[in-house]
């Protein structure tokens, strides 16, 4: 496991897992859809997905499309 600055890959990859798994949810199949149903740069997303870095500003926006809190989605898989 290589270290990035202060984080991990397997950190960027859990965020994407997690990414997935609550667009998912929300009845999106296809994550292209849900990046054009909520303003989010297709390209962009489907690497956040496969667990690229992303800028906090971005998390943010996400996870208000996904209507879900930081705290619930850093929740005990993060630990």
């Amino acid at each position: 496991m290589s270290k990035n600055k202060g984080f991990t890959e397997q950190e960027l990859q859990k965020i994407g897992e997690r990414f997935r798994e609550l667009r998912k949810e929300k009845g999106y199949s296809n994550y292209e859809l849900f990046a054009f149903d909520n303003d989010i740069a297709r390209a962009q997303y489907g690497r956040y997905e496969k667990g690229s870095d992303l800028k906090i500003s971005s998390l943010i926006k996400v996870l208000t499309a996904l209507d879900i809190s930081l705290y619930d989605f850093f929740d005990e898989r993060f630990k």
